[in-house]
């Protein structure tokens, strides 16, 4: 640090070369345009679009005969940052480095929008939440020391600084494309930070950053780019075009069609159809829930889904509501399950407070439906800050308080040997949602305690008609059978468990012993 580098000459400089033979991840029709949902990148057109480029910089082919070259501002840099990466590296050990690929500089993955990864910890790409609370937010949550994380993102980000600053933003968004085209995206994006860090008003940065973050699965920061790519460049075609894939797989036609007509040479007319197609299937879902048509809005969303708003969450909100609405409670978790991953603030950021909040309130009954009694409260509490004035939010969330409680209160009761009180108290919540499937099957091991098998097995049954694949109701319900002596009915439980969890010892040892009493009553019937 502190070297002064001379400026280099103009046969030193290097500028954009356009990447050849980049192959789709997605097969598609043979087009100029090779990426998933056609995230090609911007070579070219930047020569075309910057003349000032070509005025600073000479072409020099950064590739030969399939091998990678390093530019030559880099290898100027080499020097140097290989003492500041073996300074960092002994300050912090061999973990805190992540290579782009196999002949780039060493970046740090917090670069930009990366988090740090190191052997114990779970990457967590920006705005990528793993929480329950976000669109299609998962269960468990990983989280770092805010000391520790503060501390590694000061002393990596002090050597990426030095890195960016010293190569040239395009040498920056070369390397970015190989690492895309090699599928190293985390890589690519990061690099596409340090090009954006030290020239924010190129728009063919964040239309290739708008790529990496589509491939990463973070399709609203990629939309946030594109605009951004395109306000900073209004006729960028290849900006309006990814833009309306983008809005396509969000289930927003009208602004996909629009940038489709806006992307010049780069249009396809299927891709219009395609969107058109997205547009009539959501009218139908729309006139399927205003009907309560909750078996043809299943059918609709599906459609809509696999035409194309793959990653639109209020289409798999939809969806889950239908399930529950006809008491299917299980493929209503599974369809939210499928929902792509968006934290709060990103997600607040796109919809706005109320379209959030009407996801949640969805979120929120499904959590509720499968026993995550928790989980629904944190999550209809959150959609009353965004929109409290919404009815629906309102009455969930008393619903949700009240059933959490009723479950609390039986479960303390039922550690206390005291099952009749129980039973009355899982009742209660019962009342207030008779289909929830953990509180039946909680009532069903009260009544067995209490000698009411067929009782317990009613509740077993109801537990799995709206979750066939709760095994504890399951398993609770070929007990009681066998404590009543349908040996049939516990047979045919237990080989379904037995398929599910085939090591399970409880479960071999119950069919085995259920097999031979029925083996011993045929013999006797014979």
């Amino acid at each position: 640090p502190g070297t002064d580098f001379k400026k280099p000459r103009e046969d030193q400089k290097v500028s954009a070369e356009p990447i050849q033979n980049q192959r789709s991840v997605v097969p598609s029709k043979p087009s100029s345009n090779q990426y998933p949902n056609n995230h090609q990148l911007g070579h070219y057109e930047n020569q075309q679009r910057s003349s000032h480029n070509n005025n600073n910089s000479s072409s020099v082919d950064p590739y030969r005969r399939g091998q990678r070259k390093v530019p030559r501002e880099a290898i100027g840099l080499s020097g140097e940052l290989e003492s500041m990466i073996t300074d960092h590296q002994k300050s912090r050990g061999a973990n805190g480095l992540v290579r782009a690929s196999s002949s780039n500089v060493m970046l740090f993955g917090n670069l930009g929008n990366l988090n740090q990864c190191g052997p114990a910890t779970t990457a967590n790409y920006g705005n990528v939440n793993t929480q329950n609370s976000g669109y299609g937010g998962k269960r468990t949550t990983v989280a770092a020391s805010p000391a520790t994380t503060t501390k590694s993102q000061e002393q990596s980000g002090s050597l990426c600084r030095a890195i960016s600053t010293r190569m040239d933003p395009e040498t920056l968004k070369i390397m970015g494309n190989e690492d895309y085209k090699n599928g190293n995206f985390a890589e690519a994006l990061a690099l596409y930070d340090a090009a954006i860090a030290i020239d924010p008003n190129k728009a063919a940065y964040r239309s290739n950053k708008s790529a990496a973050l589509t491939a990463l699965g973070r399709i609203l920061d990629a939309v946030f780019e594109c605009r951004e790519a395109i306000r900073i460049e209004p006729h960028y075609h290849r900006a309006h075009h990814r833009l309306g894939n983008l809005y396509l797989r969000l289930g927003e036609v009208e602004k996909s069609i629009y940038h489709f007509k806006h992307s010049g040479p780069e249009a396809d007319p299927e891709d219009i159809a395609k969107a058109k197609t997205v547009q009539t299937h959501l009218s139908k879902c729309t006139e399927a829930k205003r009907l309560r048509d909750w078996n043809g809005l299943i059918t609709e969303t599906t459609n809509t889904i696999s035409s194309g708003a793959d990653a639109a969450p209020q289409v798999y909100a939809l969806q889950a509501e239908a399930l529950l609405k006809t008491h299917r409670h299980q493929e209503a978790d599974d369809a939210l399950s499928r929902c792509p991953v968006f934290d709060v603030e990103t997600s607040t950021r796109y919809y706005g407070p109320v379209g959030y909040a009407g996801f949640l309130v969805v979120r929120a009954q499904v959590h509720l439906a499968s026993g995550r009694f928790d989980e629904a409260v944190e999550a209809i509490q959150r959609a009353g800050k965004l929109d409290g004035n919404n009815r629906e939010v309102n009455m969930v969330l008393r619903r949700a308080q009240a059933i959490t409680e009723a479950r609390f209160r039986g479960n303390e009761l039922f550690k206390a040997g005291r099952f009749e009180e129980a039973c009355a108290a899982y009742g209660e919540g019962l009342d207030h949602d008779p289909r929830n499937s953990v509180l039946l099957c909680n009532r069903a091991a009260c009544r067995s305690k209490l000698g009411q098998l067929e009782k317990s097995v009613e509740d077993c049954t109801a537990a799995i008609s709206v979750r066939p694949g709760y095994r504890k109701a399951r398993l609770r319900r070929a007990d009681c059978n066998a404590k009543i002596g349908k040996w049939e009915l516990t047979v045919a439980d237990y080989e379904i468990l037995k398929k599910e969890i085939p090591e399970d010892e409880e479960v071999t040892r119950g069919l085995s012993e259920a097999q031979q009493q029925l083996m011993k009553r045929h013999g006797q019937d014979s």
